[in-house]
């Protein structure tokens, strides 16, 4: 058996972090799907700007260019549109698991990070123009992203919190999707309203490579996994989930994001191995998912206890690494990255526009 149908039988769900659209005429989501274990699938700007950079979009440009949308709008009809084709192959695993796995992300404009109401408005009609059930908005676990989460899932808009760096990141968006709920228990609506919140992994062991002794490079990061999912763990049992659940709502799963290894000198699957248990999600690009499918291994899934996370955090604070300040600079700095994907996105297309027209 392959090990990424060993991880998916052990409980955790293996989803893609990329999407294009040559992917899905070749039907190489499809093969994800059936060969990899693959239920679900991720995307960012980033992302797009290089698959339209490829000219995989250029028929598509043409068609829409003259017509007059402006280059936000034009790259949210793109995107809608493979978003929904990929929503669409992944309905089956959505209904299996009766809603628990099979979905595919959407994000907001980075542009709208730390403005609230901006971030409900655009996070509804994304969610109304999409039309697919099995589709989450994606709104970054800022301090202004955090009440817009808590508004969009009382409105019943699945949302996949996205830019959490620690565990503190992920009480607060455990927290605002808590509150949504609770808010459609007390109106008498549904509280099944469907989110994941995405801790981002990597980056934490670049930020420090060049300035901790080389027996604590590349372990930064797991250690804060494991201190997230300890968080993740206390949640799922805390008083008020399990009351939420019993008027049936559903817990908000923890997401590993940016899974691929950065470290040349480190294992291509260290995010992956590293990162495994049960009711978790692991979202990773295609070479790393590719690198895990051929060699990975699976071994003992992460303790729910923190397992030796205060030991080894607190090695990198001997080391002089302020962990809470560098995860709140994690998050600036994740912000900014994505302002900046977002901005060479809309050059792209403006140009791609002009050239194709």
């Amino acid at each position: 058996m392959k090990p990424t149908q060993t991880l998916h039988e052990r409980g955790q769900s293996l989803w893609l972090d990329n999407i294009t659209r040559g992917m899905l005429d070749s039907g190489r989501i499809r093969r994800y799907i059936d060969r990899y274990a693959v239920t679900g699938l991720t995307s960012n700007p980033s992302i797009f700007d290089k698959a339209i950079e490829s000219g995989d979009y250029d028929d598509a440009i043409r068609a829409k260019a003259g017509k007059g949308p402006a280059n936000e709008d034009l790259f949210f009809e793109l995107a809608i549109e493979d978003l929904q084709r990929a929503a669409d192959e992944f309905l089956p695993v959505h209904e299996r698991t009766d809603g628990v796995d099979g979905w595919v992300s959407l994000e907001v404009s980075p542009l709208l990070a730390y403005d609230t109401a901006a971030t409900i408005e655009a996070a509804k009609t994304l969610h109304r123009q999409a039309a697919r059930r099995n589709l989450l908005i994606k709104i970054p676990g800022t301090t202004e992203g955090l009440p817009a989460i808590t508004e969009c899932v009382a409105s019943g808009v699945p949302i996949n919190v996205t830019l959490l760096f620690s565990a503190d990141h992920y009480r607060a968006a455990a927290d605002a999707y808590l509150t949504g709920l609770q808010r459609r228990v007390d109106q008498g609506l549904d509280p099944a309203v469907g989110s994941v919140a995405s801790v981002f992994m990597s980056r934490w062991d670049v930020a420090v490579a060049a300035t901790v002794p080389d027996h604590l490079k590349d372990r930064l990061a797991l250690a804060v996994g494991l201190d997230t999912y300890r968080a993740y763990r206390h949640f799922m049992d805390s008083d008020r989930m399990q009351r939420l659940e019993n008027a049936g709502a559903r817990v908000q799963r923890l997401l590993w994001a940016s899974t691929r290894t950065k470290d040349p000198a480190a294992s291509d699957t260290l995010y992956v191995h590293g990162l495994a248990a049960p009711l978790t999600i692991n979202t990773m690009p295609d070479r790393t998912l590719e690198a895990f499918y051929d060699h990975g291994e699976v071994g003992a899934p992460m303790p729910a206890d923190g397992g030796d996370a205060d030991e080894v955090l607190a090695r990198f604070a001997d080391a002089g690494v302020d962990v809470a300040a560098l995860a709140e600079r994690l998050q600036r700095e994740g912000a900014e990255t994505f302002v900046t994907a977002w901005n060479d996105l809309m050059t792209r297309i403006s140009a791609q526009s002009a050239s194709l027209v």
